[in-house]
Order: C-alpha cells, then sequence, then structure tokens
C-alpha cells in the first residue's frame, strides 16, 4: 500500500477512546507519530467527553472505546451524532451492525464457517447447549460478563443466562472449543481493507475465573504466521460484511480450530479491536497512511 500524499493544509484526526485511556491503548503513541510525518495532526479525544467539538474533525477515528458496552445506547446516539458533522471510521453503519454480535448469525447464514451459537433472548425460554459452554452478551467487549461453565455446572450457567436477561440483554450460548487450551486464537488483521499480519492469543476463559475487572481481560499474545486456509477464512469473513472490505479502515478477524482441525470463525471486530501493531513491523505506518488515504 503507497503512502498518500498529504496536502500542506494539514488535516484533523481524532482517535477516540476511553476516559480510562485517554491517552490511547499501547498501539496510539506509535501511531500519533507516524500521522503527524505523513502531516496529519492526530490527538486522543475521549468519546463521551460532552465538550469536544466532533465536526471539528476531517476524521474521527474510533480505536479504544472500550467501556461503551454499559451505555450502548448512549454510545451509538453519540456515533450518529459524529456521523451527521464528520467522517467516522469504520463508518456508521458497519459499526452499527458489528456491536451487536448478532451478525454471527448472518455470517453463518452466508455459508462462513463460525462457531455454532444459540441465542436466549429476554422474555423468551432458552435450552442449555449440551457439554462445556460459554456464556456472554451479544453487546460485549474485552470478556466482561463472560464465562466458561463445565456441563457439572449448569445451575451457575443458567444463573449467569437469567441475570443478563433481567438486564434485557441478549445472550450468547456457545460450545467451548477445545483447541483453544492448546492452540489458542488465530487473530487476522486487516489494514486500509488489506491483510496485515496475524498473532495468537492464548486462552482467556478459565472454568471458575473471577469476572473480568476494568475494560479487558489480560491477554497472552504472540506473533503468528496465518495459514493459507486461516487467510482464506479470514478473506471470506469480510467479504461478507455489509460493504465488503473496501470501506473498513480496520478490521480484525478472530478464529479457533474445529474438531478437525480446521479454522472457524469467533468473532469479526470491526469496532474497536486491538490490532498489535508492534508485533509486525511496518503496520503502523499502513495504519497511518490508510488513515491519511481517507482524507
Amino acid at each position: 500500500m503507497g503512502e498518500p500524499t498529504v496536502s500542506a493544509d494539514r488535516r484533523r484526526v481524532a482517535i477516540a477512546t476511553a476516559a480510562e485511556l485517554s491517552d490511547l491503548d499501547d498501539d496510539g503513541p506509535a501511531l500519533l507519530a507516524a500521522l503527524a510525518a505523513l502531516g496529519v495532526d492526530a490527538e486522543p479525544a475521549v468519546w463521551d467527553d460532552p465538550d469536544i467539538d466532533w465536526g471539528a474533525f476531517d476524521l474521527v477515528v474510533i480505536r479504544s472505546t472500550w467501556d461503551y458496552v454499559d451505555r450502548y445506547d448512549q454510545f451509538l446516539a453519540w456515533l450518529e451524532s459524529v456521523a451527521a458533522v464528520t467522517r467516522l471510521a469504520n463508518p456508521l453503519g458497519i459499526v452499527r451492525w458489528n456491536t451487536d454480535k448478532r451478525y454471527l448469525a448472518e455470517l453463518t447464514a452466508a455459508g462462513l464457517p463460525v462457531v455454532p451459537t444459540t441465542w436466549a433472548e429476554p422474555g423468551q425460554s432458552y435450552e442449555l447447549p449440551p457439554g462445556e459452554i460459554v456464556v456472554k452478551p451479544a453487546v460485549s467487549a474485552g470478556c466482561r460478563d463472560t464465562s466458561r461453565y463445565l456441563p457439572e455446572q449448569a445451575a451457575d450457567a443458567r444463573e449467569h443466562v437469567d441475570r443478563l436477561l433481567a438486564e434485557g440483554r441478549t445472550v450468547m450460548l456457545q460450545p467451548y472449543v477445545s483447541s483453544v487450551d492448546a492452540r489458542g486464537e488465530t487473530a487476522l488483521l486487516y489494514l486500509g481493507g488489506e491483510y496485515s499480519h496475524a498473532i495468537r492469543k492464548g486462552p482467556l476463559l478459565t472454568v471458575g475465573a473471577a469476572p473480568v475487572e476494568g475494560l479487558f481481560a489480560q491477554e497472552d499474545i504472540q506473533a503468528r504466521e496465518a495459514t493459507p486456509i486461516e487467510r482464506e477464512v479470514g478473506d471470506r469473513a469480510l467479504a461478507a460484511v455489509p460493504g465488503g472490505p473496501a470501506g473498513l479502515l480496520y478490521a480484525r478477524v478472530d478464529l479457533v480450530e474445529d474438531d478437525a482441525g480446521d479454522p472457524i470463525v469467533l468473532e469479526v471486530e470491526l469496532t474497536e479491536p486491538s490490532l498489535f501493531l508492534d508485533f509486525c513491523p511496518g503496520s503502523v505506518k499502513r495504519l497511518a497512511a490508510a488513515i491519511a488515504g481517507l482524507l
């Protein structure tokens, strides 16, 4: 991806974040420096700060807004207000689609291999899947309100589901994919609509673990070379996203292995994924170039 020519008139970009991460995540400082080198004035901006004039920016890039889950309606209203006065990346429609994980049902209907998911809706009856399962809300981030249960913990699992339903939240029920314990997850990172790099995420869910405190669970991350079939599944997943990959500034496709060792989609992250730029030389410049290209 070539570096764009930037006008002598410097452009302003807001990197949207949470108040708890007002200086951005680990990738933030390097990204700001790379954008400055391209003639782009970028700065952190807390998404729910009422004093920010979002229309003063040429572009708002959503990054570490990880505290939106408990204020989802407020977050959606903020997205709409920003999109009304300036450009938003990723775009409003994509973010609205992606922040509710019921999009996985659409990917399944499109023929993608996806971790089997049962949906429990408020006011409706449900059945727990057999075997070891994972319970999590459809609107979630950072493994918060997400737990893994053994078959003999069905009562605890049902209590978890019932609590989330009582809060008016849709719940996902999935079989725990046992290959994660040995191989972890593979995350494919795309920048500017093109594949950039991959990482391995170690297992995050431990039976009986305490609930996640803070914005996200701590992760064991390593660089990983994606296999050709993982690349194929990742590309197919982004092709099934509304509008396809061309309109995406960034994307992350999280994959795990099924019982046959084939990759299946766990999630497609298009809103505020960690991009693990420091695990791939050149990726910071690629993201900065993609941002500058939107200007």
